[in-house]
């Protein structure tokens, strides 16, 4: 049986029996002190039989297994000096430690010992001693027996309930039930019964139908289950312990409860609320009533109590009281315990206690702040306890230096590891009068004296970590504070405690050894696997110093132990580095060290053993080095109240969320001495402190300070002065509630009665626990003695009164009461009569209340009537009226009735007060109405507020409700549809500070309604949230937005290209914070930085990029960026495949190669065209980066174009400007760039299509430039019109008529002069009106401009288009004097004289020749012809001085006449000097020809003889020319001045070639150069100045247009006169009037218009008769 020995009891020698179960030892020593009082043996016999049940089970038998060496647990050197202890480590299970299980030992020592107290009681006789030795294996093979049969029992037993389960299986029963107790306050109470039932039911136990939780409320509650008795035990009941209690037991099979009631009543007098309250004894068995004592019930009376007491740091101080019990036995003594603060104390070398047999003594033996507290005696003794308490407060020390702060306090050691030490500790009250600076932590080795700094500089956060320190060694620490005036005293040292690893603290126990050293040994790792990862790693401290981890161990570690390192990184990185990189950490907890502050790390943890190590665990989030915990702000209102007469209670608003808060400083000070003292030097946690020690009669202010880990926050506001003196009623603080009222009946039945009542108008200082109905008879109208009708407290404000008298009149009256007491009773009601209703319609509602007050609306609450009456409720009806109107004033509010026991109630009149009622009705009808509410003003209170829906960042939905004017003794009350919510299973309810929340556990349809929130305590803090399906729809999205956040993007995933052809990926987040983490993907592969992919990340901006050099067909693919910030995720994907990533790549080689091109000269913007305003093509291109000896060159068609202009490149713009393009300007255009850095080149095709896209241009910018369409009326018809800036024959362009194009004819043309287009309409008719537009072609949608030719546009038109042709008809057909009659004629004597002009007109017109105004008649002298009524001719045969004077030729016809004048001078004869010609150069200047013989002739043909040499000089007076009316010709003859002399004669042979003398001159174009006629035709070689040619000038016009100088024409004149040959021919001169002032000047003849010569016709010649 060697297996049966566990395996640490072969290979340790320092195993003993200690290892044994305590359980067996306690079972021994009960038997023991059993056996002793039933033995009726001798005491040497009965120490036998101990020592034989000691020997049979401690040796255990004859052993086969040598006896060991005593173990020893002292660690020595090599001198055998001790260094410390050796503590073993097991890690295999302690189930087995002696070779059984501690069950079958405790059975077998429990058998023995039964064994021989049976053979003690019942042997007859003296029976001898005697011992069994039984070896070990008879030992082990008894046991297993025994646990083989109790096995084989319980199989059988489990078998036949199987069988038969159901005959078994039953719902719980009560075999006992509790029973209702009534108990003094103070005492305690015991409610218990018995329950069966199976399967073994689960027990449950409720105060008024609310669970009990024991660890809710830690000494209060005390709940015990032995076997099937079931007990509830209350301590130190007080009156809020009156309740009705209930005991809930439940199984598979059913529920059942039992009721009991608990009365607890009050003494009445003074109580002190800081008493620990007395309980009874808790025993074995139960018993409830107080344990009897040898049949005696002890009084314990504690006298010459200890008060309130003051001492100082370092003082000693004994807190005493006389005891004294009755009765008195000398054999009995109590149990005497002292407490400080709830926590009892134990002796050491600060506390020393003593009792003497009548007194009990407490000594504090060296006084520090951490004595500060409430001291409690208790004295216990069998029948309970009396207790008695006082306050003890402890003052600092004087300082060393003036002015030094106040010693620290509470130090602790919080964390401690085997390098570290974490000491936290309480900043003092005092600061000296200077603020502290910080704090100095010291420590000292367990065994030595010396103490060590631990911080060079002050910290002051009140928490440091110790490092440095000595594995396996104990030490102590102790804290010092500084100000500017120096150093406080060390405060009280702390416990001692080891630096080791968790883990083998918890092996080796609490107990610290006396020396500083302990040696830990290790036994053989078990071979097991290799651990899991752990799981919750969590950092549960941040500081700026250090950084504390937690976390689970995981599941799967194998059998044997594991240990733990620790990682850590930067965040944003994925570089982890190990932290415990020496030594792994045993313990799931570790504090890290050397951190930067500022910096946010991520950490992790991974599991070590022998088998290897683990996955690390999920890193934490990112976590920011720095102190997190803020200074908490200020305490609220201070309000003191009067206590005794040296005594004031302070109350006061705690500081609003506050972390980690430590308590609460007070302070008080005289009024007017500005002189503060602390109240005291401990912190307290409540909100409410008695401070003692106070001048009687003097006036005191106080205020308030919180104190957490990170310092000391502001002082509170001061209070109000009070006055020390003693409070009335003894110093109770919370009086009793005023009484109720207007009672009133709400159900009659023959022997109960309904009652109702309102609610007190105060309730006192705390909240209203219940209420009292008491009734008396009234008989006669003599009222009797009154009787309770409850002995409970009820919480409603309706209660039925039973056991009542059929036809008896009654009175009641009803009491109110609160932990203060109960109040006085109210009025005594009306009386009523205790007779059963029968009437049909309902009785009133009751317990009307009003809600969420505002300015138009409020919430009315009510609840049903009792009397349903013959028929249930169906509905209510609310009425209304205003509080100050009469009766009759009352007016419903709901036509319809209501199903509800509330209704919102609206449209109310801001300031008005109101009262409300209510009336419930059923089948029968309308019932009786309800009391009237209190007068309500419809009025927004300040500070109101609403509920506020909110969805956190977990996605949780909850209502919120604040209210800002709480008091102390406030409550949030949450009601759905207006019902409470006691027990919500759906909510769940959160209240911190002035802040509630309702929290949706699982947000579905079954939570739609009415929520609503009401404040307790306050002016009636209330409002309600409807929660309709579409707000839930909204909220589950928003929940589930929250839940699985979405980090938004301001753009998806793009990519764009860089200079050089460099890629960009890129996207921006609308916001991402420092820990946002960014991985890259193509392909569903992770890339990361590198030489061919560069990232960024922009936090503040959210822009990430990934910038890619060149695409090579590798990185055709997906590219993905997924973000991750805390719980929001988010990635966005680019595809780039196929075409795309093709055109892609394409575009990335452009702008590499463009790059490159950009790096000598180059085009900015390549080459393109303008077309300007005017027209004009202008091709440009913009370069850059030229320099002076860039060179551009231009050409077409490959053809250089040499550009006159100088190439300047400041403004980087090269043009090339296209006058009147046309045709022939199309073409392909290139501009070269070149230097010595390279060259570019940039080309504009202008052919095809693109000279037509060019065209079309220039072809808009005419079309805008046209004038609107105009009307103008000629003599062949009517004209529309239109100018444009420049006209080009390649523009297209179309008439409209009525929006139909027009077909020209005859009739109708179109055509261009210069820039005007034109619409030419002859002879219009009706058919010819309408709306005319002209569409200008461009290539697109073109341009039209119109005009609407109708109405009396056209009226005016035509009318004006008759005027014209009747005026042409006359003017073409009237009298002309066409030409051939020179201005003066001078003639020698004798000489003939022949002049003949064109005469036109229809009818032919009469001629009619004047001599100075006096007609004439053909004679022989004179020769007047008129020939085929177009020629006339005036010839004088033989002129004399006679016939010198002016003629006329006058013509007329019916449309008109005309004249033509003439002067003749005759000169005397000198001789006959023949024919002189003149002659014309190319500048304009007259020269004279030679003299040639012309023979006479006489015909009126024109003469076929060549020119002679010399021309006959004709001086005519020339006439101004009219303007040319012919809009074809722009260029038009000038008119010539007066008085100008004009060569007349031009040769013919001047005339061009291709240019008849009929042919119009070419537009804008004059001859330079005059022509010279024929001297033989008087037609051509006479210029009539005074005929305008409207189309076809002639010659002799053109050459009136050029002027001769009168100095050049006289000397011209003198030199030929002086050549004149023999053969004279008589010159014929044309003299200018003012060259020849003795001549007379003719009339000039003007007139507007000439009929033009018809070509065809022959004019007769000027002939000149020479005389020999």
């Amino acid at each position: 049986m060697s297996g049966s020995i566990p395996f640490y009891q072969k290979h340790h020698r320092h195993y003993d029996r200690g290892y044994r179960s305590r359980e067996t030892e306690s079972a021994i020593s009960q038997y023991q002190q059993k056996s002793s009082s039933y033995s009726s043996q001798s005491s040497k016999s009965t120490k036998g039989i101990r020592a034989a049940t000691y020997t049979s089970l401690e040796e255990g038998g004859i052993s086969p297994l040598p006896k060991r060496a005593k173990p020893t647990y002292l660690a020595m050197d090599k001198e055998n000096q001790i260094i410390g202890y050796v503590v073993p480590i097991f890690r295999g299970s302690h189930e087995f430690q002696s070779g059984l299980s501690d069950t079958e030992e405790a059975r077998r020592a429990k058998e023995s010992a039964g064994y021989l107290a049976r053979r003690d009681l019942f042997s007859s006789g003296v029976e001898s001693e005697r011992t069994e030795y039984k070896s070990r294996r008879t030992v082990m093979r008894e046991s297993a027996e025994r646990i083989s049969l109790s096995k084989r029992i319980h199989e059988n037993e489990e078998y036949h309930k199987r069988l038969n389960e159901d005959s078994l299986m039953h719902t719980p029963e009560f075999v006992t039930t509790p029973r209702s107790h009534t108990v003094w306050e103070k005492q305690c109470v015991r409610l218990h019964c018995t329950i069966s039932g199976w399967p073994e039911p689960r027990v449950v136990w409720y105060k008024n139908n609310v669970s009990i939780d024991p660890m809710s409320k830690p000494g209060k509650y005390k709940l015990e289950s032995t076997y099937n008795v079931h007990s509830l035990e209350i301590n130190r009941c007080d009156f809020d312990d009156t309740a009705q209690y209930r005991v809930s037991a439940m199984n598979s099979k059913g529920e059942n409860s039992a009721f009991a009631s608990v009365v607890v009543k009050r003494f009445k007098g003074e109580f002190d609320e800081s008493v620990p309250s007395p309980r009874l004894q808790s025993r074995k068995y139960g018993f409830e009533a107080p344990c009897l004592e040898y049949g005696v019930k002890f009084e314990t009376h504690i006298v010459e109590k200890f008060g309130v007491s003051f001492g100082r740091e370092g003082e000693t101080l004994s807190l005493g009281c006389s005891v004294i019990i009755y009765p008195s036995l000398q054999r009995f003594q109590p149990e005497i315990e002292w407490y400080r603060d709830d926590k009892q104390l134990v002796p050491s070398k600060w506390v020393q206690t003593h009792w003497s047999g009548d007194r009990a003594t407490l000594t504090l033996t060296h006084l520090n702040k951490e004595d500060e507290g409430l001291y409690t005696l208790r004295v216990i003794t069998k029948s309970g306890f009396e207790t008695h308490s006082a306050y003890v407060f402890v003052r600092d020390a004087d300082g060393e230096v003036a002015g030094a702060p106040g010693a620290p306090l509470d130090v602790f050691c919080q964390d401690a590891n085997k390098d570290y030490v974490i000491v936290t500790w309480k900043q003092p009250a005092v600061d000296g009068g200077s603020a502290i600076l910080g704090y100095f932590v010291d420590r000292c080795e367990v065994g030595t004296t010396h103490w060590s700094q631990c911080n060079d500089t002050p910290v002051k956060f009140a928490r440091f970590p110790v490092t440095g320190l000595v594995e396996g060694r104990s030490y102590v620490f102790r804290v010092r504070a500084v100000n500017k005036a120096g150093m406080s005293h060390p405060s009280r040292v702390s416990e001692p405690v080891a630096a080791m690893d968790p883990a083998d603290r918890t092996r080796k126990g609490a107990s610290a050894p006396w020396t500083g050293q302990i040696i830990v040994t290790e036994e053989e790792p078990v071979e097991g696997v290799v651990p899991g990862r752990p799981c919750d790693l969590t950092v549960i401290e941040a500081t700026k110093n250090y950084v504390v981890l937690s976390w689970k161990p995981p599941g799967d570690k194998g059998h044997e132990g594991v240990m733990y390192y620790v990682e850590k990184c930067v965040s944003g990185t994925d570089s982890w580095q190990r932290v415990n990189t020496e030594i792994p950490v045993k313990s799931p907890r570790f504090a890290l060290f050397d951190l930067a502050e500022g910096k946010s790390y991520c950490f992790r943890v991974r599991c070590c053993n022998s088998a290897g190590v683990g996955e690390p665990s999920d890193p934490t989030e990112a976590t920011t080095v720095g102190d997190k915990l803020d200074i908490p702000s200020a305490p609220g209102r201070v309000v003191p109240t009067r206590n005794t007469d040296t005594s004031v209670v302070v109350s006061w608003e705690g500081s609003r969320e506050a972390k980690e808060l430590v308590g609460y400083y007070i302070e008080n000070s005289i009024v007017g001495s500005n002189t503060w003292e602390p109240s005291n030097n401990k912190p307290v946690k409540g909100t409410r402190f008695v401070c003692h020690g106070l001048t009687t009669g003097e006036s005191y202010v106080f205020r308030v300070r919180a104190v957490n880990a990170a310092g000391i926050s502001e002082f509170s506001q001061e209070s109000e002065a009070i006055e020390v003196k003693a409070a009335i009623g003894g110093g109770i603080l919370h009086a009793s509630p005023a009484p109720p009222y207007g009672i009133n009946v709400l159900e009659c039945v023959r022997d109960a009665m309904v009652l109702a009542w309102k609610q007190p108008t105060f309730i006192g200082g705390a909240d209203i626990t219940g209420y009292f109905v008491d009734y008396r008879e009234v008989i006669d109208g003599v009222p009797g003695k009154w009787h309770e009708a409850n002995i409970r407290s009820i919480s409603d404000r309706a209660y039925r009164v039973s056991e009542l008298k059929e036809n008896m009149l009654y009175q009641f009256q009803v009491r109110a009461a609160n932990m203060a007491g109960v109040g006085i009773p109210s009025i005594p009601s009306e009386i009523f009569k205790c007779e059963e209703w029968t009437i049909a319609v309902p009785g009133p509602p009751h317990d009307l209340q009003v809600q969420e007050v505002r300015k138009d609306s409020l919430v009315l609450l009510w609840k049903p009537p009792v009397y349903q009456g013959r028929d249930l409720v169906n509905g209510y009806y609310i009425d209304i009226k205003e509080a100050e109107a009469d009766f009759e004033m009352w007016r419903g509010v709901n036509e319809k009735a209501t199903d509800k026991t509330f209704m919102k109630i609206k449209d109310l009149k801001e300031g008005e007060t109101y009262v409300f009622r209510v009336r419930a009705q059923n089948k029968a009808g309308v019932g009786k109405a309800s009391e009237p509410t209190e007068p309500v003003v419809a009025v927004t209170k300040p500070g109101t507020a609403e509920i506020v829906v909110n969805v956190d960042d977990d996605g949780v939905i909850s209502l919120n409700f604040e209210c800002s004017n709480l008091t102390a003794d406030s409550k949030f009350v949450w009601s759905k549809n207006y019902m409470e919510m006691t027990e919500p299973e759906r909510m769940t309810m959160e209240t911190k500070g002035n802040k509630s929340k309702a929290i949706f556990n699982t947000p579905s349809e079954d939570d739609l309604g009415i929520y609503s929130c009401f404040v307790t305590h306050t002016d009636g803090a209330s409002s309600s949230y409807t929660l309709s399906e579409e707000a839930l729809k909204e909220l589950l999205k928003v929940s589930h937005d929250h839940k699985f956040p979405i980090i938004p993007l301001k753009t998806e995933l793009a990519v764009e290209l860089l200079e050089k052809g460099r890629v960009r990926f890129w996207l921006q987040a609308e916001k991402i914070s420092a820990n946002g983490k960014v991985e890259y993907v193509f392909n569903d592969n992770m890339v990361s930085q590198g030489e061919k992919y560069k990232m960024n990340f922009d936090k503040n901006t959210g822009i990430i990029e990934m910038f890619l050099e060149s695409l090579g067909k590798e990185d055709e693919g997906t590219f993905t960026f997924q973000l991750q910030d805390g719980k929001a995720t988010n990635q966005s994907s680019l595809v780039l495949i196929g075409d795309v990533f093709k055109q892609l790549q394409k575009e990335s080689e452009f702008q590499r190669k463009e790059w490159h091109r950009k790096q000598g000269p180059h085009f900015v913007e390549y080459l393109g065209y303008e077309v300007t305003p005017e027209c004009c093509v202008r091709l440009k291109c913009k370069v850059g980066n030229m320099k002076k000896d860039s060179v551009a060159l231009w050409y077409k068609d490959g053809r250089e174009v040499k550009v006159n202009e100088k190439l300047d490149f400041s403004e980087g713009v090269l043009t090339l400007e296209i006058t009147q393009i046309s045709k022939k300007d199309a073409g392909v255009y290139e501009v070269v760039l070149k230097d010595d850095r390279g060259k570019d080149t940039s080309t504009l095709n202008l052919t095809d299509q693109g000279f037509k896209d060019l065209m079309n241009q220039v072809f808009s910018v005419i079309a805008n430039s046209s004038t609107p369409l105009k009307i103008q009326s000629t003599e062949e018809g009517i004209r529309l019109y239109s100018f444009v800036s420049y006209y080009n024959d390649e523009l297209h362009v179309t008439w409209h008529h009525k929006d139909a194009a027009i077909a020209f004819t005859e009739r109708i043309k179109s055509g261009v002069v210069g820039e005007q287009l034109w619409l030419q309409i002859s002879e219009p008719t009706e058919k010819d009106k309408g709306k005319y537009a002209i569409e200008f072609f461009d290539g697109k949608g073109g341009l039209r401009r119109t005009v609407e030719l109708a109405g009396q546009a056209f009226d005016d038109a035509y009318a004006e288009f008759q005027r014209l042709k009747a005026a042409a008809i006359a003017e073409r057909n009237r009298a002309r004097v066409a030409g051939g009659l020179p201005d003066v004629v001078t003639i020698q004597e004798g000489k003939a004289l022949n002049l003949t002009c064109n005469i036109s007109g229809d009818p032919v017109p009469e001629v009619t020749w004047l001599k100075n105004e006096r007609e004439m008649v053909s004679d022989d002298h004179y020769i007047l012809k008129f020939e085929s009524g177009k020629f006339a001719s005036f010839t004088i045969t033989g002129v004399n001085t006679a016939d010198s004077g002016k003629y006329s030729i006058l013509v007329k016809n019916k449309y008109g006449t005309e004249s033509g004048d003439f002067t003749l001078n005759t000169i005397e004869n000198m001789g006959d000097f023949g024919v002189v010609s003149y002659l014309a150069d190319a500048d304009g200047n007259v020269t004279v020809g030679p003299t040639t013989p012309v023979p006479t002739c006489h015909s009126t043909k024109p003469s076929t003889r060549p020119i002679p040499t010399t021309p006959t000089t004709v001086t005519p007076t020339q006439t101004p020319t009219p303007t040319n009316p012919n809009p074809q010709n722009k260029t038009t003859a000038s008119p010539t001045p007066e008085n100008q002399t004009i060569t007349a004669s031009t040769p013919p042979t001047q005339i061009p070639e291709n240019q008849s003398p009929g042919t119009p001159t070419p537009q804008n174009q004059t001859s330079d150069t005059p022509i010279l006629q024929h001297p033989a035709n008087p037609t051509s070689s006479i210029s009539n100045a005074s005929t305008p040619q409207p189309s076809t000038p002639t010659p002799g016009e053109k050459s009136a247009n050029n002027s001769v100088d009168k100095t050049v024409l006289k000397d011209s004149v003198e030199g030929l006169l002086s050549a004149l040959e023999a053969e004279a021919v008589e010159p014929i001169h044309h003299t200018d009037h003012g060259d020849v002032p003795d001549s007379t000047t003719a009339p000039e003849t003007t007139s507007s218009s000439e009929p033009e010569p018809n070509p065809e016709e022959t004019t007769p010649a000027l002939e000149t008769a020479n005389e020999d």
